[in-house]
């Protein structure tokens, strides 16, 4: 009889048992913010994690074995309805099976080392300790620029805002740097979380002018005192937050995408300043694309990171409200710039302040949310607005249809493989979720692939679409014909 020889486990390119390595393959096999890959990460560590993916969970040929043996003896978050502890578990091993195929994490770490980037871990100096205050932090950060700036600590004294003139600095005590055959000039003090001077400056999309005047005005009055701006990036009042600061000392962008996108292509001058003075940061790989779930779980890592958080202006389901809520949840300050009541782009801010934020006006406004007067109580606040969160495209949706509404293109039609490796889900759910979403009018079934609809149409229970009955009544204009 022929003696049966053991499956050989499924291997990665390299070695896994580097830490680097494997936070750096964690990072793109789940999605930012996800809670079963921090407990198992958090649990095992990141290297027998990952080993455990790849020795008990996944076979040679890339399929998901039937009962892998549990990571941890409990089922995953949001299956402890079910009895089979290993079914859910390799369900959970079927969402990451699709993006272990011909993946070698230190392509990415390449691209990175070309950008002149650094990869910083959790323990390391230069990791923001606000990130470790999050349910589940990033495993690494992938960061263009001074990773430095993440972390160098000052004091409230040193900064002028105790004591003294409010930002004056001595002569005798101002350090100064020259270059060669250059002015001398003052060097600025050290700036960061640990500083206690780290301000996130978020806003609408769709600002005003009024809006963009304060946004660059409170950034520009941060900064020249000694503050660290931190926003993302973002059209709208996000820019102007980084181009007031600019313009002053070095400010930090948090990307939704990987580093080596900057995204959006219009702000390509102001990121690009950024990355010179300041630092661009990312808790996924270079190659990963900005989605509407990350710009989501992006806020968190803004929010942690910052001492206090100001809303400039947003809408009534504006997604600078979600940066808001997270800043809430962790005991951070919370600010809001009052705008004219007729103006639909400051009533999430008079919404925020009415639940009692801060009325921010101006910059000694702004700075005394920075100075330790207090701290802000997380649990009651977080049970002040559950509906603090934006809304939009996805609204009505179960998560797993909006991650993959989320993965699909915005016009190109793509494949449901494609599909299943953007979005990190098993191909059964990514079916199911598509399914879902043709049903709802959101997407279509063409010959090249699935494709968004443009405008959802509705469709019956059949999948048949709802037409409009001929001859149906319109609706009267005043003072006009039928």
């Amino acid at each position: 009889m022929t003696p049966i020889t053991p499956m050989t486990p499924m291997t990665l390119p390299y070695d896994i048992d580097d830490p680097a390595l494997a936070r750096a393959t964690w990072s793109r096999l789940a999605e930012p913010d996800n809670a079963t890959a921090a407990m198992v990460v958090g649990r095992l560590g990141p290297s027998p994690a990952l080993r455990w993916l790849l020795e008990e969970a996944i076979d040679p040929s890339g399929q998901v074995r039937g009962s892998p043996r549990p990571p941890v003896p409990q089922p995953p978050p949001g299956m402890s309805g079910s009895a089979d502890i290993s079914a859910c578990w390799a369900q959970v091993a079927a969402r990451w099976a699709p993006r272990l195929e011909g993946l070698d994490i230190r392509r990415e770490l390449d691209v990175l080392d070309r950008l002149g980037g650094s990869l910083i871990l959790p323990g390391e100096p230069w990791w923001p300790p606000g990130l470790d205050q999050l349910e589940h932090p990033p495993f690494c950060l992938w960061v263009r620029g001074d990773p430095s700036l993440l972390v160098n600590a000052g004091d409230l004294r040193d900064k002028g805002l105790e004591g003294g003139e409010p930002g004056a600095v001595g002569d005798d005590d101002a350090p100064r740097v020259a270059g060669a055959g250059q002015p001398v000039r003052e060097q600025r003090m050290p700036v960061g979380p640990a500083s206690g001077l780290c301000l996130a400056l978020v806003g609408a999309r769709a600002s005003t002018r009024y809006g963009e005047a304060v946004a660059t005005s409170l950034a520009a009055g941060v900064t020249a005192k000694g503050g660290l701006i931190v926003s993302g990036g973002a059209f709208g009042i996000d820019a102007c937050a980084h181009r007031g600061a600019l313009g002053e000392g070095p400010t930090v962008s948090i990307s939704a995408g990987g580093v080596d996108r900057l995204y959006p292509v219009g702000n390509t001058g102001v990121l690009e300043a950024v990355i010179a003075s300041g630092a661009l940061v990312a808790e996924v790989p270079p190659g990963c694309q900005p989605g509407r779930h990350r710009f989501v779980s992006r806020n968190r890592v803004i929010a942690a990171i910052s001492q206090a958080t100001i809303v400039v202006e947003a809408a009534w389901r504006s997604g600078a409200l979600s940066t808001a809520h997270r800043a809430l949840e962790l005991g951070r300050q919370l600010g809001a710039v009052p705008g004219p009541v007729t103006s639909m782009s400051s009533v999430g801010c008079h919404r925020l302040l009415r639940k009692g934020a801060v009325c921010i006006t101006d910059t000694d406004d702004a700075l005394e949310l920075l100075t330790p007067l207090g701290t802000v109580d997380a649990d009651a606040a977080k049970e002040q607005d559950p509906e603090l969160t934006g809304g939009g495209l996805l609204d009505g949706l179960d998560p797993a249809a909006s991650l993959v509404l989320d993965a699909m293109p915005a016009r190109a039609a793509a494949s449901t493989e494609s599909i299943v490796r953007s979005a990190g889900l098993s191909p059964k759910e990514t079916t199911s979720a598509l399914g879902i979403l043709e049903l709802s009018g959101k997407v279509e079934r063409t010959a090249s692939g699935w494709r968004r609809r443009t405008r959802p149409q509705p469709r019956d229970w059949t999948g048949a679409p709802v037409v409009a009955e001929t001859g149906a009544q319109r609706p009267r204009r005043l003072g006009g014909p039928a």
